[in-house]
């Protein structure tokens, strides 16, 4: 399993207490550790992704579940009618995020913030969080990251000017969070509330 750079010592510190209290303590306190290190292990995995790609589509930036599908207006990046599809990610989702599409990194701006839960609408708006608008061959999108109740870590990859591909990887949330993806009205969403998403995989909207 490859893991996350991130998360290489959290890993090494979970598994080095469940060895710790394998020669020191009762038997049954590694037992009740175990499940905690493989967690930690597996929240911090970052598979290979592979699926559709091509200039046309808009791919989804996070695995988890999409909490919502809502037109609006966009006035930080794209400056105009958008559409934001909003996915949550659990605990035992992959955290990575990844670029919906190729092209280049235009817009970056970390807002601080709450750590509230992340699921809800005005966690997009009070909530810590990364915004990173990308200019593509077909128009702009915008993809925010937002740290939710346990979330105290956004890593965000890459700086303005820099030159991304789709499926590559973005960055990466730390315990529970959630993307919001903008997309121009002009653009055909694919996925609705309810349905679920993986990051470089799930085709969520098209260009037209």
């Amino acid at each position: 399993m490859r893991i996350a750079k991130e998360g290489w010592a959290f890993v090494a510190v979970g598994w080095a207490i469940f060895v710790v209290l394998l020669a020191v303590g009762p038997w049954w306190a590694g037992l009740l550790w175990l499940p905690i290190a493989l967690w930690q292990t597996a929240f911090f995995r970052d598979p290979q992704r592979q699926g559709p790609r091509g200039d046309e589509l808009i791919l989804a930036p996070a695995d988890g579940k999409v909490v919502g599908v809502i037109p609006m207006d966009e006035p930080v990046f794209l400056h105009g009618p958008a559409t934001r599809v909003s996915i949550f990610m659990n605990v035992f989702d992959v955290h990575v995020n990844r670029y919906p599409t190729s092209g280049t990194v235009a817009y970056r701006l970390y807002s601080r913030g709450k750590f509230g839960h992340a699921a809800p609408e005005k966690a997009s708006t009070v909530n810590e969080q990364c915004s990173l608008g990308l200019e593509t061959p077909r128009g702009k999108l915008l993809v925010r990251q937002i740290a939710g109740s346990i979330a105290r870590r956004i890593v965000t990859d890459h700086q303005p000017g820099t030159a991304v591909h789709q499926a590559e990887r973005m960055g990466l949330i730390r315990y529970g969070s959630r993307v919001d993806l903008f997309v121009p009205a002009a653009a055909e969403v694919l996925i609705q509330a309810g349905e679920l998403a993986r990051a470089g995989q799930t085709v969520v909207a098209r260009w037209k």
